[in-house]
C-alpha cells in the first residue's frame, strides 16, 4: 500500500514545521516559569504535522465532493466542522480574515513588491508583532506582547 505522503514525492518523515518556529510558539503559550523537555516539544511538534495532514485531507475530500480541484478557504472550515473542530471555525476565520487585511495592507504599502528581504532583525520583529496579535486573538485580547530574551537567536 502507497503512503499517501509518497503521492508527492516525499515520505511522511519529510513533513515538518520549522523547529525554531513552533518552540517559539510553545515557549510563548505558557507560563514563563514552564519549561518544556526537549521530546515533548518534538511531540508537539509531530501532532502539529499530524494535525496539518488531517485537516488538509478531509479539505481535499470536501472540494472533491464538490467538484472542485482548487481547496479553499471553505472548504478547510467546513473540514473543521466535519472533524469536530467546529468550536474553532469562528476564531480560524477571524485570523484568516484578519491575514487577508494585512496582506492587502502589505501589498498597498509596498512593503514587499520592491524586492528588498527584511534583514533578520526585521524578521523577528514582525514575527513577534504576529505571535502578540495571535496570542491576543486566542486570549480575547488580554494577551501582552512578550518581549523576546536578548540572547535567543533565531534557530533552523
Amino acid at each position: 500500500m502507497m503512503d499517501p505522503m509518497d503521492i508527492v514525492g516525499k515520505s511522511k518523515e519529510d513533513a515538518s514545521l520549522p523547529k525554531a518556529t513552533m518552540t517559539k510558539i510553545i515557549k510563548e503559550m505558557l507560563p514563563p516559569d514552564v519549561r518544556v523537555a526537549r521530546d515533548a516539544q518534538d511531540l508537539l511538534i509531530e501532532c502539529c504535522v499530524e494535525f496539518i495532514n488531517l485537516i488538509s485531507s478531509e479539505s481535499n475530500e470536501v472540494c472533491g465532493r464538490e467538484e472542485k480541484r482548487t481547496i479553499a478557504p471553505e472548504h478547510v472550515l467546513k473540514a473543521l466542522e466535519v472533524l469536530g473542530f467546529g468550536e474553532y471555525i469562528e476564531e480560524v476565520y477571524a485570523a484568516y480574515e484578519q491575514h487577508k487585511l494585512e496582506t492587502m495592507q502589505d501589498l498597498r504599502s509596498g512593503k514587499w513588491s520592491n524586492g528588498a528581504e527584511m534583514t533578520e532583525e526585521e524578521a523577528l520583529a514582525e514575527q513577534q508583532r504576529m505571535f502578540a496579535e495571535a496570542r491576543a486573538r486566542m486570549n480575547g485580547g488580554t494577551a501582552t506582547p512578550k518581549q523576546p530574551e536578548p540572547d535567543q537567536s533565531l534557530e533552523s
